[in-house]
């Protein structure tokens, strides 16, 4: 099985602080995650003054406040902290991904020169955002929550007749925590199949099972918030990890594509040893003298599995035996 590409998202989750932000890219590198993901955006670009705040945030948060303006201009990351973690990150051995919310966002992220970019689920119906994404001429990852079979579709040949070099698409639900009820693993089954292309999950779930599972099912690529803290204050920190629990997500997706083989049925190397001690053979049930018949009377099957399999019953019985046997020896 190919290696699974993670994504550790750390989305917003540094609380608008640099300090943090290097600390979650610390966890991400530690759990053995191939990226770890921010956002960058600018507030005025991304939000109009009367938009209000999604009711996880607004939960979450409880501010008092429902501008969902005011929340996300303390969540900026600035160019210079852009800069200083991308050092970071390669000084770590972690690649930095981060996702665009706006134009002038997409044209920063563009002059970093990330090697691929990912495109939130928000703005899968924005044409002038997808076209911008595609022109790039990158790889592409776009997340599909909230959308039917069309929508996704007419994103990913925006994005391809635009100039993207390929497409990934994440299945996702947006909800924060995502329902069990909810999830519809097998609708990541359904893109593959009806878009012919390379398919992973976005992650919103309580714990790590989801996830575990899409890989299972052939996920290419996992995406999961995770946080320093559930308790911390801010939108996203309870619907993620915390970091033992991103380094047990990590380790439990490599063991999964480790188990999940070459698809050939065969005895593998490390039971091959085990042929013997639990498998059959045919013996005699009773003192056999030489020239004597052999039949049900007298022969019966036991372990160990050294000598005639009992799959040859059929040929051994009604035959001569060539020597005699005393109870128990093999045939």
């Amino acid at each position: 099985m190919k290696r699974t590409l993670i994504i550790a998202e750390a989305g917003v989750n540094h609380n608008g602080d640099l300090g943090l932000a290097r600390q979650l890219v610390d966890v991400a590198a530690r759990a053995g995650a191939d990226y770890v993901k921010f956002q960058t955006f600018n507030s005025l670009k991304l939000v109009s003054r009367h938009a209000k705040m999604a009711a996880y945030q607004k939960q979450n948060i409880n501010s008092g406040d429902d501008s969902q303006l005011k929340m996300l201009q303390k969540l900026e990351l600035t160019r210079e902290m852009h800069f200083e973690l991308i050092a970071y990150c390669e000084s770590k051995n972690i690649k930095f991904l981060s996702t665009a919310f706006d134009l002038e966002s997409l044209d920063f992220l563009n002059e970093l020169n990330l090697d691929l970019f990912k495109v939130p689920s928000g703005e899968i119906t924005n044409l002038p955002y997808l076209r911008k994404v595609g022109s790039f001429g990158k790889q592409v990852i776009l997340s599909s929550g909230m959308a039917d079979m069309k929508e996704i579709e007419a994103a990913a040949n925006a994005l391809l007749k635009a100039g993207a070099h390929s497409i990934s698409v994440l299945h996702c639900n947006t909800e924060y925590p995502t329902p069990m009820k909810d999830v519809n693993l097998n609708a990541m089954l359904t893109i593959g199949r009806e878009l012919n292309v390379q398919t992973g999950y976005s992650d919103h779930t309580a714990g790590i099972e989801i996830p575990i599972a899409a890989v299972a099912l052939g996920a290419s690529i996992i995406e999961k918030h995770f946080t320093l803290d559930k308790k911390m204050a801010g939108p996203d920190h309870k619907a993620s990890l915390e970091p033992e629990e991103l380094c047990s997500m990590v380790a439990a997706i490599r063991n999964i594509e480790l188990a999940m083989g070459d698809g050939v049925k065969k005895a593998s190397e490390s039971e091959e040893k085990n042929k013997a001690v639990a498998r059959k053979s045919i013996v005699a049930s009773k003192n056999i003298k030489e020239g004597e018949i052999f039949s049900e009377d007298n022969i019966t099957t036991k372990r160990p599995g050294d000598g005639v399999s009992p799959m040859l019953w059929d040929s051994v019985i009604g035959t001569k035996a060539k020597k005699s046997y005393n109870e128990d020896d093999l045939i």
